[in-house]
């Protein structure tokens, strides 16, 4: 199997995790802490689309022509749009604290890995900078991972 079908299932693990936690209606926080986590969350989100621009989204981790971006979150971290969804997602299994919500996370959180992993592959093929890159910025938590 290739890289892309493989970041398609990650991602297709991704999208059962966040449809798990809707369908329970667990998928928003209900504490200050938790709400305050995930606009943080939508925020940094939407700061990541804006410095990536007008490139499109694929379903599979296909990099996308036009450079490497490393300004706005990019700067801290490699992955603004994987980690926004994750710290979304959590803080809504940690204020609901149900296995469910938990198990959903980490399905999510499974999916956002491999998919970081594929896509990471395939950046360095289409852009050989991204090494240095990779090597001084973090993946997803800046100054930690």
């Amino acid at each position: 199997m290739t890289l892309k079908y493989l970041s398609i299932g990650a991602f297709g693990l991704m999208v059962a995790g966040i449809v798990w936690l809707l369908m329970r209606q667990q998928v928003l926080a209900h504490s200050i802490p938790g709400i305050a986590v995930q606009a943080m969350a939508v925020l940094l989100m939407i700061l990541a689309r804006i410095a990536f621009g007008m490139r499109s989204f694929h379903a599979s981790a296909n990099p996308t022509a036009g450079g490497l971006v490393t300004s706005g979150p990019y700067r801290w971290m490699r992955h603004p749009i994987y980690a926004a969804i994750l710290y979304f997602c959590w803080a809504a299994a940690l204020d609901h604290r149900t296995r469910e919500a938990v198990a959903a996370s980490l399905l999510i959180t499974a999916g956002a890995v491999l998919r970081m992993y594929m896509e990471e592959q395939l950046l360095v093929g289409m852009y050989p900078a991204y090494r240095d890159y990779a090597a001084r910025t973090a993946r997803v938590v800046p100054f930690v991972l």
